[in-house]
């Protein structure tokens, strides 16, 4: 069972009710506003542990709750989940340039979103673990990369990975945006110089996009860059 304690904000009343009831299904303790003003004013009084934010809300939209709390010391930490309606693709990415954690469309699945609360919190405990020891890890939607340790989270499930998978994983996951070359690739990873056949790092890669469940037409984490190479995502959403 869960003790954190979850903001969850909607101007609809039926929206509020569905998440509240999976959640304290699962054990969360779940807080409610049903406009921005108040959900400032209900963070700085509870300090939840995570947020589920809807963007169309009124007077103060959440778009601005996400920056306003993001540029406060004290609440910038606190992991937000966006609530986005269909159409509304600009802005979702508005949020995630704000600092937003993540996002869900609307209508969702309880049950998916019941699974990203739970990601995000474990990944925030990773994080805040790693901190305190001086060592780095990287939050990705549900992903969740610890290099120190060789462990990659998928949502609540550890990964398996062989080595070789990892170390692509932990490189393009630490060096988000940047385009690798496979001999590049296969200089960092495998320790060697271009030797002629690249194939090694395409197998690895489409292995580890299964494993990722990444479809590479639509990729989620690992984008592949005509005539080039590879990539991690360097847009979070």
């Amino acid at each position: 069972m869960f003790n954190n304690k979850i903001l969850v904000v909607d101007d609809e009343t039926h929206i509020v009710e569905l998440v509240k009831f999976n959640l304290e299904k699962e054990g969360f303790k779940v807080l409610e506003a049903y406009d921005g003003l108040t959900a400032v004013e209900m963070v700085q009084k509870h300090v939840p542990d995570l947020i589920i934010l809807d963007i169309m809300l009124p007077g103060m939209d959440g778009l601005e709750v996400c920056r306003t709390l993001k540029q406060m010391p004290e609440y910038c930490a606190i992991p937000i989940i966006m609530l986005t309606a269909k159409g509304e693709e600009i802005d979702t990415v508005l949020g995630l340039e704000m600092g937003a954690d993540d996002y869900i469309k609307k209508p969702f699945s309880p049950r998916e979103m019941v699974a990203r609360v739970k990601a995000r919190l474990r990944a925030l405990k990773i994080l805040q673990a790693e901190k305190a020891m001086g060592k780095k890890a990287y939050v990705f939607k549900d992903l969740t990369v610890v290099p120190d340790r060789y462990e990659a989270f998928l949502g609540e499930e550890k990964l398996d990975l062989t080595p070789k998978e990892f170390e692509l994983l932990s490189l393009m996951a630490s060096n988000r945006g940047k385009v690798f070359t496979r001999e590049a690739l296969l200089e960092k990873v495998w320790g060697y110089e271009f030797s002629g056949d690249t194939r090694t790092v395409d197998v690895h890669i489409r292995h580890l996009r299964q494993k990722l469940k990444d479809d590479s037409s639509y990729p989620q984490y690992i984008e592949t860059v005509r005539g080039v190479g590879y990539k991690f995502v360097d847009n979070e959403g």
